[in-house]
């Protein structure tokens, strides 16, 4: 099994469906990428390059899905959360119904174009 595997199923129910379908998603848009296991979170790389993180917040209750050139991305900045960090804005998702699809495709393809 590989590592990031190991760490999905580690997680909660909830976190392990919201993780597997962003993983589907980005997958689907990004066929290309590739899921590694980096700084204890699984982490995107698109060409070899970080693209995003999925790290589960188990004090606060999400997933966050923090992508690398976030401050970069001009879209759905409603719902685009920065957190006092200096690149990475994020989604984030406390329950598999709260994934809007449409945003979460959208987000990827617009950060696909900073690659």
């Amino acid at each position: 099994m590989k590592p990031t595997e190991e760490y999905i199923l580690r997680q909660s129910a909830e976190f392990q469906q919201i993780l597997f379908y962003v993983i589907t998603v980005v997958e689907q848009e990004l066929p290309d990428a590739e899921l590694l296991l980096k700084w204890g979170v699984p982490y995107f790389y698109y060409k070899k390059k970080p693209f995003c993180y999925l790290a589960p917040n188990k004090k606060r209750g999400f997933v966050d899905v923090g992508f690398a050139k976030g401050f970069q991305l001009k879209l759905h900045q409603d719902v685009l959360i920065d957190e006092n960090r200096n690149t990475v804005k994020s989604l984030r998702y406390f329950k598999i119904d709260s994934v809007e699809d449409a945003v979460l495709r959208e987000v990827i393809k617009e950060a696909k174009l900073l690659y």
